[in-house]
């Protein structure tokens, strides 16, 4: 047993040892420590788990071609994944991080050594837990820098600054998310939204807890955007200042100017931001509230900042004006759209916009709430009409296995843990935004959608009205995709892909499925192993809203899963 692991180790490190020798690149060492820290916001002090007893978490900083060896401690009782959201993993599935899709949790006690290296990426990815509500808390910034002597594809900024957004709940996230399964109901909502861990001071008891932006006049900074609140998509303003949008989910853009960005859950997006010319005798308000599709209970209140010119002293500062920006109502759809629609991808010779023109293979996903029958003796359940909650994709609810998925499609032991068969399309047809049908029930199972090596797809997402239209981010692990139509309505086959964009489509990992229409997506399927997809709706996901792509070995021995590290977690 011994040998065998040794043997797994070289034939895992060393490739990537290999790897990272290439010019310029370097292996870079993190070491996080699972602790559980306590932490008093709203004049509510509870524990919480975090890393090196951060919160938000630590940031990682890495070049393009750079090797990260980050070693997680689980010194807590709950089990523990962490997730490197947008890093496409070429190859090194078992670094992914999902718990029982790319590996089982590492348990309390235990170690695991995430190693992988980024390959032709750079910009603002994060990380954050990925087993059940964890990472309401466990979440922090993974900002990729150019290599070396590579600059910008716009002006240099003055200073760069992260700023993410994240979800507060009073109560205990784990017991909201555990009563809420055992009920079948929907979850209680969150007490606040924050920016870097500060609910601000639009909030009772929280003016203390208050995110400062520090500039000077005349300069332009870089704002990194991540959205890590559980729940929610993101409106986000400045008063009396625009910003100019360069890049989405760590790809650059065209820039375009906006005075309000909209951020899913997962997705990030770096602006660049011009401080005014001359000291102004004035404070400005940097806000977020949600943008809300559904028709449950959600936390609509509003999260504040303040952008401060330096100069000021307190003194001043206290009799300066203070302005607020002016954000979109809740359900501005026709916003959420427009936004969209101007995100599209450089397509320069530097960086060119790669979208497959060929498809091998076109796929249908409705993607939708609808309910299950409770299943509880001597028990009303709290889904509709006694119900239990659950979410779909092409009417089959995701249940999750005991055994990681990818573990055992590598040491060929899948009977029995997952089924290769999951649907192109829905069982059947219906008018999914019109009339919802008399049968909301969906069904359950753990299948996968299985694809040859560097097959091409085309696959169309579907939102239903089964009970009630809703925008769903939904999340793709080890790619990146183009976003190359949406619409609103039933998707037509033989009309909507004449208005596909093939030519500057914006490339993303995580997109919104309009409220009550469709999106189409493209992507090469190019990297061998199992890839989680769900909507980054935590609520959602913990409904069964998810499912997994098989992608095979191809040919070339560079075109093939490398074998489990010998630390990898067992179950």
């Amino acid at each position: 047993m011994e040998i065998f692991g040794i043997l797994l180790f070289a034939l895992y490190f060393l490739p990537h040892l290999a790897s990272a020798s290439n010019a310029g690149s370097v292996t870079r060492h993190y070491e996080f420590n699972i602790k559980l820290q306590n932490v008093t916001r709203l004049c509510h002090s509870k524990s919480i788990v975090t890393v090196n007893g951060k919160f938000p978490g630590p940031r990682i900083i890495a070049r393009e071609g750079d090797r990260l060896l980050i070693k997680v401690i689980n010194h807590v009782p709950n089990n523990i994944s962490i997730h490197w959201h947008g890093i496409r993993q070429l190859r090194s599935g078992w670094a992914d991080g999902p718990a029982y899709i790319t590996q089982c949790p590492i348990q309390s006690g235990q170690s695991y050594v995430y190693n992988y290296t980024i390959v032709g990426q750079r910009g603002t990815l994060w990380w954050h837990a990925h087993i059940s509500w964890l990472r309401s808390t466990l979440y922090g910034p993974l900002i990729i820098l150019p290599k070396n002597n590579v600059p910008y594809p716009f002006p240099k900024p003055h200073k760069e600054v992260p700023i993410i957004f994240g979800e507060w709940f009073n109560a205990d996230t784990e017991a909201i998310i555990t009563q809420a399964t055992q009920t079948g109901g929907g979850p209680n909502v969150s007490d606040a939204y924050t920016f870097n861990g500060l609910p601000g001071p639009l909030y009772n008891c929280s003016s203390k807890d208050t995110f400062k932006l520090k500039v000077k006049p005349g300069k332009t900074y870089l704002l990194r955007f991540i959205n890590a609140a559980l729940n929610d998509e993101l409106f986000f303003g400045i008063a009396n200042h625009s910003l100019t949008v360069v890049e989405a989910d760590a790809i650059y853009v065209k820039p375009f100017e906006t005075e309000v960005i909209l951020l899913t859950p997962g997705q990030t997006t770096n602006v660049l931001l011009k401080t005014k010319p001359h000291h102004p005798k004035a404070s400005f308000l940097m806000t977020a509230r949600p943008y809300v599709t559904g028709a449950g209970t959600f936390d609509n209140s509003t999260v504040a900042g303040l952008l401060q010119y330096e100069g000021s002293t307190r003194h001043t500062m206290k009799k300066l004006p203070v302005f607020k920006p002016t954000l979109p109502s809740l359900n501005d759809t026709s916003f959420a759209t427009n936004f969209s629609k101007k995100l599209r991808s450089l397509a320069s010779a530097q960086f060119p916009a790669n979208v497959p023109k060929n498809v091998d293979k076109q796929i249908f996903f409705t993607v939708g709430l609808g309910t299950s029958p409770c299943g509880l003796k001597n028990q009303t359940c709290q889904g509709p009409n006694g119900t239990r909650f659950a979410a779909s994709i092409n009417n089959i609810s995701f249940i999750q296995p005991t055994t990681a998925l990818l573990q055992s499609h590598f040491l060929g032991q899948s009977n029995g843990v997952y089924n290769p068969n999951f649907p192109v399309s829905p069982a059947y047809w219906f008018n999914y935004t019109g009339t919802p049908p008399n049968n909301t029930f969906v069904s359950n199972g753990t299948k996968l959608m299985v694809l040859p090596f560097n097959t091409s797809v085309e696959l169309v997402m579907q939102d239903t009205s089964i009970l009630g239209a809703e925008s769903h981010p939904l999340h793709l692990h080890g790619f990146n995709f183009f976003v190359v139509g949406q619409g609103f309505g039933n998707y037509d086959p033989s009309v909507d892909p004449q208005n596909f964009n093939l030519v500057d489509p914006v490339e993303r990992n995580t997109v919104g499925v309009p409220s009550g229409g469709w999106v189409a997506i493209r992507f090469q399927a190019d990297n061998p192993g199992v890839w989680f997809m769900h909507c980054h709706l935590e609520v959602h996901t913990s409904w069964g809203l998810k499912m997994a792509w098989l992608v095979l070995d191809g040919k070339l021995p560079n075109q093939k899963l490398l074998p489990p590290p010998a630390d990898l977690p067992k179950c």
